[in-house]
């Protein structure tokens, strides 16, 4: 599944790396490398969603993302 949106980090708990997807949802990013954690960046990524998991950061489906690219 590919996604595309804006990357953001949210201040919940210890801190959680988030895709605003230009789809109106918010993902919890997953996988990828510290490359892809920049405020604002704009990416490209193809995954999967988990719809199975949950965490303590509760700001939507965790996305496992397998890889990426920016735009």
């Amino acid at each position: 599944m590919k996604l595309s949106g804006r990357v953001a980090f949210r201040d919940i708990e210890t801190g959680v790396w988030v895709l605003e997807g230009d789809d109106g949802c918010t993902y919890q990013l997953a996988g990828g490398d510290r490359k892809i954690k920049k405020e604002g960046q704009r990416v490209e990524v193809d995954g999967k969603v988990d719809n199975d998991s949950v965490t303590l950061h509760m700001v939507g489906p965790i996305f496992n993302v397998a890889s990426y690219k920016f735009l």
